[in-house]
């Protein structure tokens, strides 16, 4: 039986009021998708909207291109995925038996009120299924909660783009939030690395990685919890 992974990516493509585009980041996409089909899993990809998931154009600078963006940019099959997302409200939990979510800017605007994704994400955790979300992505975890109501993240060990990150690409006064401050600010035991080096933390159900280079780390976590 091969792993049933949805992987749920934003349909948000506007970087505050700053005129610029945003969307997901490619990496914390390609990564993860590719770690988890050569592990042998099936992979659904879906947003808000359904349809074209927004690739944030900075993601595509030469700068942050990785073996796995290369392949990505050579797999048509897997950009037709991207470009016919399934819309998040036709999705059922009981269907995957996780959940991942690739960061990017355009999380933070989307993901973090979206009672599709709150529910959905309640859904697996109250079905003891592993919710994994690397960067800006973890936005998507800090509205959920437990059955006793309290947040869902509260006590736990998560990481997420660092303050200091956010600083260092100048966003800090454009994003509706910052995602350290919040996830804090909901209970969570909120841990870092250096700025850009790979760190990821699991506690229980919940994975989380703190920036693109921690998407793999994230993803292979996921991987480990499932063939445990």
């Amino acid at each position: 039986m091969s792993n049933k992974i949805l992987m749920v990516l934003t349909s948000h493509d506007q970087l505050g009021d700053t005129g610029e585009k945003t969307g997901f980041w490619i990496e914390e996409f390609a990564a993860p998708y590719y770690a988890f089909i050569d592990a042998g899993a099936q992979v659904t990809l879906a947003s808000p909207k359904g349809g074209q998931a927004p690739i944030d154009p900075k993601s595509e600078l030469a700068d942050f291109q990785t073996e796995a963006t290369k392949r990505f940019d050579a797999d048509e099959s897997t950009q037709q995925l991207v470009a016919t997302t399934a819309k998040l409200a036709d999705i059922n939990a009981d269907d995957f038996d996780a959940v991942f979510y690739p960061g990017g800017h355009g999380p933070l605007w989307d993901l973090t009120d979206n009672p599709t994704s709150i529910a959905l994400i309640e859904n697996l955790l109250k079905a003891n299924k592993a919710v994994a979300a690397v960067c800006h992505a973890g936005a998507a975890l800090l509205n959920a909660k437990q059955a006793s109501g309290e947040y869902a993240i509260k006590g736990k060990a998560v990481t997420g783009f660092t303050n200091s990150e956010e600083e260092a690409v100048q966003l800090t006064d454009v994003v509706p939030f910052l995602l350290e401050d919040e996830l804090i600010k909901r209970g969570g035991e909120y841990q870092k690395g250096d700025d850009w080096s790979a760190f990821a933390v699991q506690d229980g159900l919940i994975i989380t990685g703190q920036n693109p280079a921690s998407s793999v780390l994230a993803a292979e976590k996921l991987l480990a919890h499932l063939n445990q």
